[in-house]
């Protein structure tokens, strides 16, 4: 019960970050050909959040180098991650094995550009999440391996039995 329980909340994250991406995805088109620097800043003043605040200050002039090709561009790859996580939520949701790969693939697919990040410049945190994602790549793999064994073992038991009753 439990395995089913993790399945489950597993690939409800996925939909709900494969949704939210495509909905950030389809947010930048509408940005297309304006300023996201001044739309932006008019968001935060309807939510009463501190324009002049450092961190958002400086989101706000990273903003402003953001143009219709870097839109599409974020855009794109949002489009590309929200099918990729709602593919993975779907193929978990149903039990999928292809699914359970496709997780592991996608999990690992950024630890290159991790590692050329710490090579390119060696900080404490960047080699922790490295290292915490090879975990996560690792336990997967484990968990996978360990599921393929089981089910390999049931079908050995079940095909025995059926033989010792064709055999009778």
């Amino acid at each position: 019960m439990h395995a089913a329980t993790q399945s489950c909340s597993s690939s409800h994250f996925k939909f709900v970050k494969g949704a939210l991406l495509l909905a950030l995805a389809f947010g930048a088109l509408s940005l297309l050909h304006k300023d996201v620097a001044s739309h932006v800043a008019h968001w935060l003043d309807q939510l009463r959040i501190d324009p002049d605040n450092r961190f958002v200050g400086t989101v706000l002039s990273k903003l402003q180098l953001i143009h219709t090709k870097e839109l599409k561009e974020l855009s794109a790859l949002g489009a590309g991650y929200a099918a990729l996580f709602l593919t993975e939520g779907t193929g978990l949701l149903l039990r999928k094995r292809w699914a359970e790969w496709l997780t592991i693939v996608a999990t690992s697919s950024l630890m290159p550009l991790e590692l050329y990040e710490l090579i390119k410049e060696f900080t404490a945190i960047r080699l922790t999440v490295l290292l915490v994602n090879a975990a996560v790549v690792l336990f997967l793999i484990y968990r996978v391996r360990q599921k393929e064994g089981r089910q390999a073992e049931t079908f050995i038991t079940q095909r025995s039995a059926v033989d010792a009753t064709s055999s009778s």
